[in-house]
């Protein structure tokens, strides 16, 4: 590698310079201390972990963002987490293994081996929550609610709020009987909304009729309200677990009072990570092609840490909340002063940081420097006396 090459960074990966690590770090500290004004209390997760741990209950999608290490102590496969969620469900097991409600809270960087999609980063900082302990629709109700309330406090505007149920298709499936290679050929073809290969699967694998009908209208029932009235009347004499999942998404979509909050349904949708038991749900600014963040109910991964307990949550990818976001963190006023040895100024500019000011002390042999340019005021000695002055 030549030296006009050492600069270079991988694809998915770059250097958050000042003024937009400024933006990214000013939210982090608000969206914790929101989520801390509603009890969930802070983690930090290692980067690192056993696959063993890491990898519990993940699908395809997430096993294939994980990248891999050899452990030099004990020779095991460790993995550089894509995702804290299972980090959090294995806390709340074992490290902090309270009784009853749990709220966990996080924020840390997750690396991606690739890209989930072309825009997308491969080293995205994730945020978000974790409620531990709460089998009911209110705990998925609080999940949104919170969810809803971080876009409002980063200033995103125009929202659509996705919401689907994993247990309906699990439902349909339920009594069919099917092996569970079929399954998830089925849950792919969903997961990536090709609707002719999904007829076509259906006509190759599904010979009961009343299934074959249901199957073939799940992936239409996309849109606004009325999609759960449809299907309703299209589902009405499906399995209990499939009625249950509409009534929950309507007991949610009424608990969204904020008018600016359009609410899309996809009946269909079936997340990437697989972990998910229940509802599940995603939020996009309007116009924009990008996911904000998205969440949902992961019952099971905890059973697989010994402490099978009902679980819901959600995430964001704070630099893209940040690029989004209505809000930009005007620039710290700033003082610049040349010291030396100066002890008057030394100590007047030791109380000026003291009292939350910024302060940047020139060389004298800076001259006119990008340091001073970003600076509003100067400090100087004025015959004795310790001076700021506008510029």
């Amino acid at each position: 590698m030549i030296d006009l090459d050492r600069w270079i960074l991988p694809d998915g990966f770059e250097d958050v310079l000042p003024e937009r690590a400024l933006n990214v770090e000013c939210l982090r500290r608000e969206l914790l201390d929101l989520y801390d004004l509603w009890g969930y209390d802070l983690v930090i997760p290692p980067m690192l972990e056993y696959t063993d741990s890491l990898l519990v209950k993940a699908g395809k999608d997430l096993d294939l963002l994980t990248f891999r290490v050899t452990d030099q102590v004990s020779g095991k496969m460790m993995g550089i987490r894509a995702d804290i969620t299972p980090q959090t469900a294995r806390i709340d097991a074992h490290s902090f293994a309270r009784k009853g409600i749990s709220r966990l809270c996080y924020a840390g960087t997750v690396l991606h081996a690739r890209a989930r999609d072309s825009l997308s980063s491969r080293a995205p900082t994730s945020i978000g929550v974790e409620l531990f302990g709460e089998k009911s629709v209110r705990a998925d109700i609080e999940a949104v609610t919170l969810f809803l309330e971080s876009l409002r406090l980063v200033d995103i505007s125009d929202v659509c709020l996705d919401l689907g149920h994993v247990d309906i298709c699990r439902g349909l499936f339920k009594s069919a009987g099917l092996e569970s290679r079929l399954k998830s050929e089925f849950y792919d073809l969903l997961h990536k909304k090709s609707g002719r290969e999904i007829e076509n699967w259906i006509t190759a694998n599904i010979k009961d009729s009343r299934l074959s009908n249901w199957l073939s209208v799940l992936p239409k029932l996309v849109g606004g309200s009325d999609t759960l009235r449809v299907a309703l009347s299209e589902f009405s004499e499906a399995p209990d677990e499939v009625l249950e999942a509409i009534e929950q998404l309507n007991h949610l979509a009424g608990s969204v009072k904020d008018p600016n909050i359009s609410l899309h349904f996809d009946l269909s949708e079936v997340p990437g990570f697989h972990y998910h038991t229940g509802l599940v749900f995603a939020g996009f600014s309007k116009g924009k092609r990008k996911v904000l963040g998205n969440g949902g109910r992961y019952d099971c991964v905890g059973k697989a840490f010994g402490r099978n307990r009902p679980a819901t949550g959600f995430a964001f990818d704070l630099n893209l909340l940040a690029e989004l976001s209505g809000r930009k963190i005007p620039p710290k006023e700033a003082v610049w002063c040349y010291v030396g040895d100066d002890e008057l100024l030394i100590n007047e500019a030791k109380s000026l940081r003291k009292a939350g000011h910024r302060v940047v002390q020139l060389f004298e042999e800076e001259g006119s420097s990008e340091s001073m340019k970003s600076c509003d005021k100067q400090l100087f000695n004025e015959n004795g006396r310790a001076v700021v002055r506008d510029l």
